[in-house]
């Protein structure tokens, strides 16, 4: 199934959706319509049963640039106003893609700047071609960041080296950004589209319900005592183990033969 929402391409196939950025012209930038067409098909993704497995990434010659600046320069003493508008679509997009099951891939190639950034961030995984740069950039053009960056930064890298890309602005590459805990994983120029449907692929086979709540499981932890996230452990485990996922796992891990799981 194939669906254009304007500035977004969803395409489900085979567990997997693709949502592609379509605004190549602008570098993918962030503008109130691709905001709202992200939501909608994030939206699309988590309803959607058949959806085990997500691969984000953006067309022509980058990921994306973050906002759309021109537009907001359009808007005079109407931005404030614009911004809050484009943060709820885009943030709404955030927590479904966070908070679904399904795992999500961003498959970065050139820039992923300020709120493309905060993007590939709110992924559960980042695959980046060797040429991929990340940047905030925010600091840049006075402004902060948004987009979940400052929730995801500083718990993947730190609060210091946070600091450092919120404050300066440096560029960090593709093999920096993995040293940092960034990117998942490398890959070659050209094939991060490939290397990211294989990976979503093996991930849309897998478990989409017991992977799901282990995403919700690891957001939850940072804020949470040992003991409650502990018991929360506990009952998640045991809510799992009732799905036929669960029961097909263990009798397939006790009988040598690969799983087939089905229901997410």
């Amino acid at each position: 199934m194939d669906e254009r929402f304007g500035t977004i391409d969803l395409a489900i196939g085979d567990g997997v959706a693709r949502v592609t950025l379509e605004r190549p012209e602008a570098m993918n930038a962030i503008n109130r319509d691709l905001a709202r067409d992200l939501m909608d098909a994030a939206l699309r993704c988590d309803e959607d049963p058949a959806v085990r497995a997500v691969v984000l990434s953006g067309s022509g010659h980058m990921f994306c640039a973050g906002g759309d600046l021109r537009s907001f320069a359009e808007k005079g003493d109407d931005l404030p106003h614009h911004l809050k508008e484009v943060t709820t679509y885009l943030h709404a997009a955030v927590s479904r893609f966070a908070r679904m099951d399904a795992p999500v891939i961003a498959a970065v190639h050139g820039a992923a700047a300020g709120a493309g950034f905060s993007l590939a961030l709110a992924c559960d995984l980042v695959l980046a071609d060797e040429t991929a740069r990340f940047t905030l950039g925010y600091s840049k053009v006075g402004l902060t960041p948004d987009g979940s960056s400052t929730y995801f930064l500083p718990r993947l890298i730190g609060l210091g080296r946070a600091m450092e890309l919120a404050l300066t602005g440096r560029v960090l590459s593709a093999p920096e950004a993995q040293e940092w805990g960034i990117a998942t994983r490398v890959v070659p120029e050209g094939t991060h589209l490939s290397e990211a449907a294989d990976l979503a692929a093996e991930l849309a086979k897998g478990p989409t319900g017991a992977l799901g709540a282990s995403k919700r499981l690891l957001h939850a932890g940072w804020n949470e005592s040992l003991e409650t996230q502990m018991e929360a452990e506990t009952r998640t485990i045991a809510d799992i183990a009732r799905t036929a996922d669960a029961r097909e796992g263990i009798s397939a891990f006790v009988q040598k033969r690969t799983p087939s799981f089905q229901d997410s």
